[in-house]
């Protein structure tokens, strides 16, 4: 089981970038996927999440509205449409996968398999 995400960068505050979380050696769509986020000196912290019940999404009062989370079965991958970006928003981003928990599992411990992160910086 691995999770390999990709897309980050530099991007301007309102400005966007995408992020992908490919899956490879299991099929995705049976999985929670969730995306967390790390900034330096902070904990770990819960942004998004699809539901491999009924691909429904779950979001952080922090992104809600800017944040899309979008599941493609035939590319085995999950993305992460942001939009409107802040510099509050800057952190190494992280997807995760889990059989068991529900999207509204908020908890990082509860995911059991994670992508190695890549880098979002926002400029003001």
């Amino acid at each position: 089981v691995q999770l390999q995400a990709s897309g980050g960068g530099l991007a301007q505050a309102g400005g966007s970038l995408r992020l992908s979380c490919a899956a490879s050696g299991f099929t995705l769509h049976y999985y929670t996927i969730g995306w967390f986020r790390q900034a330096p000196g902070k904990e770990r912290e819960w942004v998004s999440c699809i539901s491999s019940r009924d691909g429904s999404p779950n979001y952080a009062d922090s992104v809600r509205g800017r944040f899309t989370i979008s599941r493609d079965n035939a590319k085995n991958t999950v993305y992460l449409q942001m939009n409107s970006l802040k510099p509050e928003d800057t952190a190494v981003y992280y997807c995760a996968a889990d059989f068991m928990v529900r999207c509204s599992e908020v908890v990082a411990g509860a995911y059991d398999y994670w992508g190695q992160g890549t880098q979002v910086t926002v400029s003001s």
